[in-house]
């Protein structure tokens, strides 16, 4: 009777640790969403994989969290029914932290520091914000500079033109073919485009604001975020994330 109940005993156990441990299962993999044309941060090599500094760090960060990584090109200006509609869990992609974002998602610790620019041909006339007065100007569709642009009526309703697009290569097309005089884009992105083309492009000293970057999970999603940000702590404490990014930009953007 004695080993009945022993082996009773040991049965139920057996059968309450596995669920216990079925419950307090945590994700195995993350499914990020980027724009795939945003150098340095996300894009396409010669060989058609995915690279840049956002992948690198997403990559160890996810490695460190025991979790498998996918990186899946979205529609940017879709990013949000993306992410609602579970199809990505996290946005990692040069993503800026302003109000609405903070309302609308669950922020990581920023990792990174950033501004808007406006960047326009070499040897433009335009020197300066005010300049822009009459002017053609451009932003990538759903970007923090649409953001910024779209809430700034004085400098808006000054423009010849305003014009939003898909993503910032269309962008570069477009003004080097004459059709647009200046775009607002982000300080990484700029700086890559104007090391690789000195001859094409140049930044105006003023800035449309400094900014820091981070990356966006589902709202009230805790499991994701929590296990990332954990990361993001190892490798800015170790020198890791330091290494990344001047490995990508030549610098240490990590500074905030």
């Amino acid at each position: 009777m004695m080993k009945k109940f022993l082996l009773l005993a040991m049965t139920l156990l057996m059968a309450l640790s596995l669920v216990a441990g079925c419950g307090s299962d945590s994700p195995k993999k993350m499914v990020i969403g980027l724009d795939d044309n945003f150098a340095p941060m996300g894009f396409r090599n010669e060989k058609n994989e995915i690279v840049g500094y956002d992948i690198d760090l997403a990559k160890e960060a996810c490695e460190r969290a025991g979790m498998e990584v996918e990186f899946k090109p979205i529609d940017w200006a879709s990013k949000e029914a993306e992410i609602k509609g579970k199809r990505i869990d996290a946005i990692w992609n040069c993503f800026t932290v302003n109000p609405e974002r903070q309302e609308a998602y669950t922020l990581s610790k920023p990792y990174m520091v950033n501004a808007q620019l406006v960047v326009v041909p070499k040897g433009s006339e335009i020197t300066k914000i005010a300049d822009l007065k009459g002017k053609v100007l451009a932003v990538q569709d759903d970007s923090t500079g649409s953001y910024i642009l779209d809430r700034n009526n004085e400098l808006r309703t000054s423009l010849k033109d305003y014009r939003k697009y898909p993503d910032f290569a269309a962008v570069y097309m477009d003004m080097d073919a004459g059709r647009i005089d200046a775009m607002v884009v982000d300080a990484v992105l700029a700086r890559y485009y104007m090391v690789k083309h000195p001859d094409k492009y140049v930044a105006l000293e003023e800035n449309l604001g400094d900014e820091v970057v981070a990356v966006a999970f589902r709202k009230d999603d805790k499991e994701y975020s929590e296990k990332i940000n954990k990361a993001l702590d190892e490798m800015k404490k170790d020198g890791t994330m330091k290494k990344i990014s001047e490995q990508w930009m030549g610098v240490d953007i990590t500074k905030y």
